[in-house]
């Protein structure tokens, strides 16, 4: 899910909340969120905070932070209740050929 903060947050433009089942693939989500912005479009995140065995990382990219948690945490956090005056952005998936 990608929450359009613009207008309703001070410190980012977007929030991307995604969750998995396993702390093995907690990681691999990080690990390729960050190996495609690097590879892709020269970015690096300025900050990681939490490990998969907290359940919950974050990768700040200044405009936009990647959340990503187990899912029972997902839900226990719930932020996307907590911004719920953000604006949801539909999620469309580019298929390479």
């Amino acid at each position: 899910m990608v929450l359009d903060l613009r207008g309703i947050s001070t410190f980012t433009d977007f929030f991307v909340i995604c969750s998995g089942t396993s702390e093995p693939q907690l990681k691999a989500i990080a690990n390729e969120i960050e190996t495609r912005l690097r590879e892709d479009h020269s970015l690096r995140p300025v900050a990681i905070d939490g490990f998969p065995a907290s359940q919950w990382m974050v990768l700040d990219y200044l405009q936009v932070v990647a959340h990503i948690f187990h899912r029972d945490k997902r839900a226990f956090y719930s932020l996307e209740d907590l911004w719920g005056d953000a604006p949801r952005i539909e999620w469309e998936v580019a298929l390479k050929e």
